[in-house]
Parts: C-alpha cells; sequence; structure tokens
C-alpha cells in the first residue's frame, strides 16, 4: 500500500511541475567575439553569416566582366521562365537581374525586386524609368521580412545573397509563405566546395550547407545545376501541400 501512496503523490507532484522547469531549447544564433574579419560575428547553423555589400558596391555587381566570369545569360536560360510568371529577384541591388527577369516573364508577368538599401531601390527606380519598363515593383525590405504577397510568387531567384541574411531563418520562413504552392526558390551561390573560386571563404556556401539550412522548411530539393562557371544553382521547391 506504501509504494502505491508513493507513486501517487509522485505523479501528482509532477503534473503540479510549473512549464518554467522544462529544458529550454538552443538559440537559433550564436555569437562570438572571436570570429572572421568578413563575417559579422554571429553564427548560423555552424555557418558565420557574412557581411553585407554596401550599395556603394555597385559598379562590382555591374562589371562588364561578369558575363565571362558567371554567365548570367547561361543562367537565365536555366530558370525556365514563362510570360505571365510572377517572380522576385531577392537582394536585388543595382537590378543587374531585375531586368533580365523582366524581359523573360514579358508585360503579363512580374517583377518584385527587393532590397534592404534605401539606396539600391532609388538606383533600381531610376533605371526602371529610364528603360521604361512597367512590370518591376521595387520592394524596400526588411532583414525579417521581404515585404512580399502570401502565395503569389512563382520564383524566388538570389544571386549572392543568402549568405548575408542577417536572419536566415525568418526571411525563408516569409518567402515560404510568399510562394505558391509548387513555386521555387533558386540559391545561386559561390560554389564553397572548390577552394580555387576566387571569392572570400564567407561569401560562398556549400550546396550541403545550403540544404541543411532548408531542412526546418516545407521544401524539396529540386535539384542542383552546376553549368556556371564558379557558382551552383541550388533549387527548393515549396510542396504542395503547404498552405501557409
Amino acid at each position: 500500500m506504501s509504494i502505491l501512496i508513493s507513486f501517487i503523490l509522485f505523479c501528482c507532484a509532477t503534473a503540479e511541475q510549473p512549464q518554467g522547469t522544462a529544458k529550454t531549447e538552443k538559440p537559433r544564433y550564436e555569437f562570438k567575439q572571436n570570429h572572421d574579419p568578413d563575417g559579422i560575428g554571429k553564427f548560423y547553423m555552424n555557418r558565420e553569416i557574412a557581411q553585407v555589400m554596401g550599395h556603394l558596391g555597385i559598379g562590382w555587381l555591374e562589371r562588364p566582366e561578369r558575363e565571362q566570369e558567371e554567365a548570367p545569360t547561361k543562367l537565365m536560360k536555366a530558370l525556365n521562365l514563362k510570360p505571365g510568371m510572377v517572380v522576385c529577384d531577392l537582394g536585388a541591388g543595382s537590378g543587374y537581374f531585375t531586368f533580365r527577369l523582366s524581359k523573360q516573364v514579358g508585360n503579363t508577368g512580374k517583377v518584385y525586386a527587393v532590397d534592404i538599401q534605401p539606396e539600391m531601390c532609388e538606383v533600381l527606380d531610376k533605371r526602371a524609368k529610364q528603360l521604361k519598363i512597367t512590370n518591376v515593383e521595387t520592394v524596400l525590405g526588411t532583414e525579417k521580412d521581404p515585404k512580399l504577397p502570401a502565395a503569389a510568387i512563382d520564383l524566388i531567384l538570389m544571386v549572392d545573397v543568402y549568405h548575408e541574411f542577417n536572419y536566415p531563418y525568418e526571411m525563408i520562413e516569409a518567402m515560404v509563405k510568399a510562394l505558391k504552392p509548387g513555386g521555387k526558390i533558386v540559391f545561386v551561390e559561390y560554389r564553397g566546395e572548390d577552394a580555387w573560386v576566387p571569392i572570400k571563404p564567407l561569401h560562398k556556401m556549400t550546396e550541403r550547407q545550403v540544404l541543411i539550412e532548408m531542412e526546418p522548411f516545407p521544401l524539396k530539393h529540386k535539384g542542383t545545376l552546376r553549368i556556371l562557371p564558379r557558382q551552383h544553382i541550388i533549387i527548393m521547391e515549396k510542396t504542395v501541400d503547404q498552405k501557409k
């Protein structure tokens, strides 16, 4: 009888335990004082987040050697875009890819050009007016939210951008919500697997690291294209049963 009573008292005490005694979850981000000078000292899934390239780097984005070094024309063909599609150039910068996307989707399509730097958005707006392009909408996003409409986007393109996100988890979460079911997120990143690629280490990513960071989300890896000189094209698709 004493054993039964002890067991009952133990169960009651356990049930009345305050929720605060539960094991706390590991923080999503870590901060370290000793870190790469090209990073911000903030780590996500064991990867240090790189410093953002500011608007003063527009000249590098628009450099004439870019076609030879990165083959953007080949990238545009690989995206297989169709007239009428709604796409997003996330981290649009000066609009180097925005206006290429604009031609691909045509007048019946739309391009959301998202950047967190007002200076970049101003440059992009000015160029769109000069070129008389009407299917591009510039969006000033935040570090946690690209400010895209829900379930409206067919494809989100990020060229050498994701590794600089200050809040990668929150950004991908918001991007997934913006995608239509079956919509795609395309990561174009300098290949971290290749030491010879002449880019600072924190501004490169391996395919494995990208896939690890996408695991928490309703995204399926549709394949990785290795057709560019220095970058890989990693394609993730929103699963059809995801309704957010």
